[in-house]
């Protein structure tokens, strides 16, 4: 079902959010009446970050004014009359805001669609009849829309107490002016005739001593208001507190902690609307706690009374002053993360944004942005507040960006886009680290006020660990480095330790992770593989999984030390295969075409008692990046590498090769693979003829093979 179809059955709160997405910026008329072209656009293939992309985004917006323009045409009758005329006003109010800028279209529209499909997807969920229960997840989004309500009542009722606070003040200043009045009307009498004095003094004595009474009575009232207001806001100050921890300690290290495994190539981390609003209704809830408390202490300024109320409100003060740097501190983050094997020399981008920054007014003077890389151990020393003297480990080009304001969206970020690593400097190197295993980071640094400069903020924030390289050649230990650490880090770690060696269970986790994304398929490894990766990881024979579950494998196992006999490490051998089956075998991967992780000897005893021409494609063991044909009559061919695929496909080897004739285990080969056969040479073009390439095998390598088959056939009757 169309997804506008949806939305139009929301209610209640889900209902608002989805109206407050439309304004001038855009209409919802031009939602309701576009809503299938809208939602048949490629809108998340546009990287918005990349200027260049702009054309496609001007190509969309072209689109969408056209078909606008021809709705309107297309209306008729009365009602139409008027529809025509205001969706022809749509669509050049539309082309006048967007011409200049026709990625924020895209920007607005995405936002939309994505926030749409979330409130959608969450009053499905609620609604689902599992129990009557929601899931985990809306439970707890559930919970924290709870303790907001609860944070604007408790609000709302701290200000209904402050302004009757201040009106009863009021009223106490005004009957102190009037004892004052008395008091001088008393003094003045002594200028009186004895008798003039007589007659006035009593009553005006009278008047002051109840004036003096009620201001007594009212100066304790005005002290208890004072302390249950400071009581109140003392409890909402803990629930703020509490509630910003979920929302940062939890919601958002979650979020940083699907983005860092979204490297090694896990789900996408989701967008930021959800934590942005959160963070939002946060530095609200906060801003407003915030005046309420400034305006009691300038109350009590206005009127001091003695008690204990100065040091309550000195003291919340202060905690709302933590609480609110905690917030601003905590949502400066890296929304895009810089890549984390950066090659020195080459561009590269990264977008940093601030989730609160709308709400405070940030972008009424819109601060800098600065980035800089520098060592781990500089990283160590800025975690503990030691000056680092504003040193770096190297120097980055265009390495400032001034932070925009996204109206459709909310949203304050800076976008780098055309940073470059200029040069590095390396530390030096514990024991037998090699360069792709050292670590740096990106710091991005900025300050700027919030509320008319009361209250000025540096800010930080760096980025996943980052892996320098200056030569391709050095990419998959660089990848293996990254891999390692993305996949073992843990919440709060001193930067960037990771543990030496992890369980073997886990390990496989990551790489069946990897591998997926790599090679774009939804066929993992299966156990079977994995088995196979443990035999050759841990130099095993065993076909047992349990074996393997509580064996350890260390960092040096893993990408330092060769395997047995072999002058490469389990790493590279497994990052060949990754490339190769990424860029040449995908579609015969994804068809299960490939075992792969088969060895020499297995391959044998599975052929064994197939007929003659039944052949399997396993990855080479002693070649990093190479697969080879096992079949009965040759059992190995040498490995084939990218460089050989870059002249001939896979398909049109195999199709080369008479004498394969059944894929493992009975599969006839054209039915597999001639889908992917190149077709045959067109006619001569101008006389000449274009030369072929084929595949051919030693006829005298067959006759050899064809001839030790009759000992073997002896021994296997069913071969």
């Amino acid at each position: 079902m169309a997804v506008w179809i949806q939305a139009q059955q929301l209610q209640g709160d889900a209902l608002h959010q989805m109206q407050s997405l439309y304004g001038q910026h855009f209409p919802i008329e031009v939602r309701h009446y576009l809503s299938q072209w809208l939602e048949g656009q490629l809108w998340d293939v546009i990287d918005l970050e990349n200027p260049q992309e702009e054309f496609k985004a001007k190509r969309l917006l072209d689109s969408l004014i056209q078909e606008l323009q021809n709705k309107a045409e297309h209306q008729v009758g009365e009602d139409g009359f008027l529809l025509k005329i205001k969706l022809g006003h749509y669509a050049s109010q539309l082309k006048s805001t967007y011409d200049r800028c026709p990625l924020e279209l895209v920007r607005c529209i995405k936002h939309i669609l994505y926030t749409e499909q979330r409130l959608v997807r969450e009053a499905s969920n609620s609604s689902s009849p599992v129990g009557g229960m929601m899931d985990s997840m809306s439970q707890k989004y559930q919970q924290i829309n709870q303790v907001f309500e609860e944070l604007r009542l408790l609000t709302q009722d701290t200000e209904n107490d402050l302004r009757k606070l201040q009106h009863n003040q009021e009223y106490f200043i005004i009957q102190y002016q009037e004892s004052l009045r008395i008091q001088a009307q008393l003094t003045s009498l002594a200028t009186l005739p004895p008798a003039d004095r007589q007659l006035r003094e009593p009553t005006l004595l009278s008047k002051r001593a109840t004036v003096e009474a009620w201001l007594t009575r009212e100066a304790n009232t005005l002290q208890k208001y004072r302390l249950d207001l400071a009581e109140k806001h003392q409890k909402s100050l803990q629930l703020l507190r509490k509630q910003q921890t979920i929302i940062l300690d939890d919601e958002l290290i979650h979020w940083k902690r699907r983005q860092q495994l979204a490297g090694n190539g896990g789900p996408p981390e989701g967008g930021l609307d959800i934590l942005q609003s959160w963070c939002e209704k946060l530095a609200e809830t906060i801003w407003q706690n915030r005046q309420q408390i400034r305006r009691a202490e300038h109350l009590r300024q206005q009127l001091p009374i003695p008690g204990p109320i100065e040091e309550l409100l000195n003291d919340l003060n202060s905690t709302i002053t933590d609480i609110i740097s905690a917030l601003v501190t905590s949502t400066f983050i890296i929304e895009k993360q810089p890549p984390q094997v950066l090659k020195t020399q080459t561009k590269f981008v990264a977008t940093v944004r601030l989730l609160v920054g709308g709400k405070l007014n940030v972008h009424m003077n819109p601060p800098q942005v600065k980035a800089t890389i520098i060592s781990e151990q500089q990283a160590k020393a800025l975690l503990k507040n030691e000056n680092t003297r504003n040193d770096s480990s190297g120097e980055i080009l265009n390495n400032n960006c001034v932070m925009e304001y996204h109206q459709a969206t909310g949203t304050l970020s800076a976008n780098f886009r055309n940073m470059s690593l200029k040069r590095i400097k390396r530390s030096d190197r514990r024991g037998a680290e090699s360069v792709t295993e050292e670590k740096f980071t990106i710091l991005f640094e900025s300050q700027f006020s919030v509320g008319g400069n009361e209250l000025v903020f540096q800010v930080k924030t760096l980025s996943l660990p980052v892996v320098v390289i200056v030569h391709g050649s050095q990419d998959n230990n660089a990848t293996a480095t990254v891999l390692w650490d993305n996949a073992f880090a843990e919440p709060g770690r001193v930067p960037f330790i990771v543990p030496d060696k992890v369980l073997w269970p886990q390990l496989c986790e990551a790489l069946n992770m990897k591998y997926k994304a790599e090679v774009q398929s939804n066929r993992g490894l299966s156990e079977e593989n994995l088995v196979f990766l443990a035999q050759k990881a841990f130099s095993s024979s065993s076909i047992n999984p349990d074996d393997y579950r509580g064996m350890t494998m260390t960092w040096s196992q893993f990408n330092r030390e060769s395997l047995p006999g072999r002058n490469f490490t389990f790493w590279q051998w497994f990052d060949g295969v990754m490339e190769l089956t990424k860029k040449h075998l995908k579609p015969h991967w994804n068809d299960g075409a490939i075992l792969g992780f088969v060895n020499k000897q297995q391959a044998q005893d599975m052929l064994m008692s197939k007929p003659n021409g039944t052949f399997l494609l396993r990855f080479s063991d002693s070649e990093i990046g190479g697969i080879t044909i096992a079949w009965r009559m040759v059992w190995n061919l040498m490995p084939y590498t990218a460089k050989d695929f870059s002249i001939r496909s896979l398909a049109d080897r195999i199709s080369d090769l008479n004498h394969l004739l059944f894929l493992y285990p009975d599969r006839p080969k054209d039915e597999v693979f001639s889908k992917y056969y190149t077709p045959p040479l067109s006619k001569a073009v101008d006389g000449y003829v274009k030369p072929q390439i084929k595949q051919v095998v030693p006829e005298s390598t067959i006759r050899s093979s064809l001839q030790m088959e009759e000992p073997i056939r002896a021994q296997h009757p069913r071969a």
